[in-house]
């Protein structure tokens, strides 16, 4: 069996930046432990499978480590691959995904995500983020993530953790997050426990970013960046009950595996 891989630098408009992602666009579904083992091959953050399903797509996204609910930067990744290298026509393209239906559509200059608002919520219980991120630490809030708010962007960036300690807090991940000194806010993404380190450009944290930041900030359209060592920039709204996280995408490399 032959199948085709397409691999995208996403939230990027050059390579050897933004997030990449492995893109496998199939005629039908493989078997689950298959795909993982394909995920943890390329060893990537994030690799995506796509089969078509009605009048759109359906999204999983894998980890080399395991399966995950959501994934931004791996469905503008897909929706690249899907117009650039397939051929789709539509504008906007619909993935049915564990997160319910999530879209992606075009202008002349970005892809924009359309995710669910995901509003985080004060800790409920105190855990050793401080300590485990090696850093002063403002305030904690929780999602599927723990959303860590410091000082400033210097802290965001001088951020050492301690990965084994930091895999043994609750959630998927940890988000340090902060005012940035050109951007609105900026933040990164750590997540050893499901075999991510550090994320390069996390679009799924933005879902909890933005409501957060929307209100602080007092303003609906925000510019972001992710301040990983490849980093990543992110134009983002605040629609209801939805966000929209906007970006650049850029094929980097298409081959063959051969199993």
């Amino acid at each position: 069996m032959q199948l085709h891989f397409h691999q995208v630098d996403a939230f990027s408009d050059r390579p050897f930046a933004g997030n990449p992602a492995m893109v496998y666009h199939l005629e039908q579904w493989l078997d689950d432990a298959l795909m993982q083992q394909i995920a943890a091959e390329h060893n990537l953050a994030e690799t995506a499978f796509v089969v078509a399903e009605g009048e759109g797509y359906r999204i999983r996204w894998f980890t080399p480590a395991t399966e995950v609910p959501l994934c931004g930067h791996a469905t503008l990744a897909s929706a690249h691959v899907l117009f650039e290298v397939y051929g789709e026509q539509k504008a906007r393209l619909v993935f049915q995904s564990q997160s319910g239906p999530l879209s992606v559509s075009r202008d002349d200059k970005h892809l924009w995500l359309d995710f669910p608002r995901i509003d985080p919520q004060p800790l409920a219980e105190p855990v050793a983020v401080a300590e485990a991120l090696g850093c002063e630490v403002q305030e904690v809030y929780q999602t599927k993530e723990l959303l860590v708010v410091l000082a400033s962007e210097h802290a965001v960036r001088a951020c050492s953790p301690d990965m084994v300690a930091l895999a043994k807090l609750p959630g998927l991940g940890v988000i340090v997050t902060a005012p940035g000194e050109q951007h609105d806010f900026v933040s990164r993404y750590f997540a050893p426990s499901i075999g991510i380190p550090e994320d390069p450009v996390t679009g799924s944290i933005h879902c909890s970013l933005i409501p957060y930041w929307a209100a602080r900030l007092g303003k609906l359209a925000l510019h972001a960046f992710q301040r990983s060592a490849r980093g990543g920039e992110l134009f983002c709204r605040l629609e209801g009950e939805r966000v929209k996280i906007g970006g650049q995408a850029r094929l980097v490399a298409s081959g063959t595996l051969m199993l």
